[in-house]
């Protein structure tokens, strides 16, 4: 590291000296906290995100400040890598080093060790392009500041504010910039847009939903979601959307509003109500990367029957699947043998056993993974397709780019010697599918769209598609422990390896229910062991799950110690 790095580096270090008596720790939602204690925070993620782009070639990195569904006086940062995917696990330990650094001098050193293990060039030579995104929270603009005097502090590093916009936005433009491809603003929409209308011109013929069906509302969290709803709504002829809680009437981010709020509470959010009895509802959340669905179904209460993820990855996988099996018919004889694509549906414990067993009826190959985003997107990678969400409404479908390869020449086939045949409409809605849906990350926008087009396609009412099956009644809860870590697991988190003996407890305790199915996990911030319980009605899920809290106070709480 030249002279002139290390004393930029310093003297705009010492602007930003870190909050004392705070250690922060780099997750799946990046960094989080109260907005007052981000700022040095935002600052060394700068830096970092300038590194990164530096070991990355010079790929486009994004930083996004936002709390997703926290309340409104939270903030956080987190770092896109060049494929829109989260920031690589092993940088992970350098981000929590990198924020934890008591002084500019501990900050320059820990950099300089870095950099050399890492082999990154500090000499200014490598040009490094960092995108800013940002929620509505009103901390958002001075954290932005911050961050664009970390990634300035890097020699050769410029900072491209895309303003405000939604996390899935943010990692949307960052895989398009890193794939030569034109990622404004309006180019997104322009995708989703396009994509859409295309997959609506594909709908057979008799497929009408009534008129009462038409119409959508959605509460935008008094969030980001909301707002760029509004913008997309106008470039989507024919779909009648009603936008509540857009921000603009006064009402709080998050606050009795929003998906993470709507799938926890299992009640309408402000603003819903009576009114709305029948009608299809959605949810998007804070900053916009989680979606459900949900529907008010009696004038005399404010309980909704609520669609989440599980649901959402159940009507994707039908739709997909039927795709598939159209376009694995033999063909034409002037077309190509039958491409059998892998399909793949993933899962993390916490999925209602119900919807996995509605799976698995449906002949899919099912999967799990451990709890996080990182790991399912991962797993899903390794299919042809891979289809993935969490009950909170999280999750993408991700193609691979082989088979998009396959299926594009496919298409260019049927196009030339079956103009108009199934397979073609197949083949063409599957490449709509991959262009419409967010590949880098979860999108609660994009997923909207998929949903209301599938949806026509198949004819169906919101209440026909919640009838797929029964969710299983479950119950979760903490229980605090002296040591967290004295829980190992395996099989995604289905089974404890130690302590030794309390799973055979737990099999015994869930043995005594009809469709019982409990798991332990520990927690990722806190020391608290996580209970899952399901069983065939309420009150045996409550009593399993209180039953086997017991169990994890007897092996791990504080009376054992």
């Amino acid at each position: 590291m030249n002279e002139d790095q290390r004393s930029l580096l310093l003297s705009s270090s010492s602007r930003f000296p870190p909050p004392q008596g705070v250690r922060l720790s780099y997750g799946t939602a990046g960094f989080r906290a109260d907005a007052a204690l981000l700022e040095s925070t935002v600052y060394r993620v700068g830096i970092l995100a300038a590194l990164r782009s530096l070991k990355m070639d010079g790929s486009v990195i994004g930083v996004m400040l936002t709390a997703s569904h926290n309340r409104v006086s939270d903030n956080g940062v987190k770092i896109a890598d060049p494929s829109g995917g989260m920031l690589s696990q092993s940088w992970e330990p350098f981000a929590d080093a990198l924020a934890n650094a008591p002084t500019s001098q501990h900050l320059l050193q820990l950099i300089t060790e870095f950099v050399e293990k890492e082999n990154i060039s500090l000499e200014g030579v490598r040009r490094a392009e960092i995108l800013l995104g940002r929620d509505t929270r009103p901390s958002g603009e001075s954290l932005l500041e911050a961050a664009k005097q970390g990634i300035s502090s890097i020699l050769g590093a410029v900072a491209i504010d895309m303003g405000i916009v939604t996390t899935p936005q943010l990692h949307w433009m960052v895989r398009a910039r890193n794939k030569g491809i034109k990622a404004s603003e309006l180019d997104y929409f322009e995708q989703l847009s396009s994509s859409f209308r295309c997959l609506i011109d594909l709908i057979p013929s008799g497929s009408k939903i009534s008129e009462v069906d038409e119409k959508l509302v959605v509460d935008g969290a008094n969030g980001v979601g909301g707002e760029k709803l509004e913008v997309l709504r106008k470039m989507l002829d024919g779909m009648v959307v009603e936008i509540r809680n857009s921000g603009k009437d006064g009402g709080v981010l998050n606050e009795g509003v929003g998906a993470d709020y709507v799938q926890k509470e299992k009640f309408a959010p402000s603003g819903f109500g009576s009114q709305d009895v029948g009608l299809r509802c959605a949810s998007l959340d804070g900053d916009a990367d989680r979606l459900v669905y949900f529907s008010v179904p009696s004038k005399s209460c404010n309980n909704i029957d609520l669609v989440d993820g599980d649901k959402m990855l159940s009507l994707f996988a039908i739709f997909i699947k039927e795709q598939l099996n159209t376009l694995s018919k033999e063909g034409t004889e002037n077309t190509s043998s039958s491409y059998h694509a892998r399909l793949g549906v993933v899962q993390t414990a916490y999925a209602n056993g119900a919807s996995t067993d509605y799976l698995k009826k449906l002949g899919l190959e099912v999967v799990f993974t451990p709890t996080g985003v990182k790991y399912l997107h991962e797993k899903a990678a390794e299919y042809d397709i891979g289809i993935y969400f969490e009950a909170n409404g999280h999750g993408t479908i991700i193609f691979s780019e082989s088979f998009l390869c396959s299926l594009e020449a496919r298409y260019q086939e049927f196009s030339s010697v079956s103009k108009g045949s199934e397979q073609q409409k197949a083949a063409l809605r599957l490449l709509a599918v991959s262009k419409l849906i967010n590949q880098a990350v979860g999108d609660a926008l994009s997923g909207l769209l998929l949903v209301e087009a599938i949806l026509q396609h198949m004819g169906w009412s919101i209440q026909r598609w919640s009838e797929l099956y029964k969710d299983l009644p479950s119950r979760q809860l903490k229980v605090k422990v002296v040591d967290r870590t004295a829980v190992i697991t395996a099989n995604a988190e289905t089974v404890v390896v130690r302590p030794p003996g309390i799973q055979e407890a737990i099999n015994a305790e869930t043995a005594k229910y009809p469709r019982g199915r409990s798991f332990i996990r520990p927690s990722g911030t806190e020391d608290v062991i996580r209970v899952y319980a399901e069983a065939s009605s309420q009150e045996a899920a409550n009593s399993l799950a209180n039953s086997v809290a017991r169990l994890v106070d007897q092996f791990l709480g504080f009376g054992s110690s």
